[in-house]
């Protein structure tokens, strides 16, 4: 397998946006932020962007994502309106005459 295309294969995404959206409902992201300690995940599962899907060592590094452009990219896609069925069937020439 060439070279370019061998990071590509391995990438592991993480949640798709409809599934973040779910995890950004209040009584989901308040257990989110506050979790048990695990000892199997980065800082102990402490430190936890709910928007990226992403576990950190400590504080800082954490403050520090929230800076990055991959943060601001994912915020900005989680402002968009959800892609729905209908509007999937409007573009395939299936919707109603609305």
């Amino acid at each position: 397998m060439p070279r370019k295309t061998a990071n590509k294969v391995r990438k592991r995404k993480g949640k798709d946006l409809d599934e973040i959206l779910e995890d950004l409902k209040p009584e989901k992201i308040a257990k989110l932020q506050n979790q048990e300690i695990d000892l199997d995940l980065p800082g102990d599962g402490q430190f936890y962007c709910v928007q990226c899907n992403r576990y950190f060592i400590d504080q800082a590094t954490q403050k520090k994502h929230t800076g990055t452009k991959v943060h601001k990219q994912r915020l900005k896609a989680l402002k968009a309106p959800a892609y729905t069925q209908k509007d999937a069937e409007a573009a395939g020439g299936l919707g109603t005459d609305e």
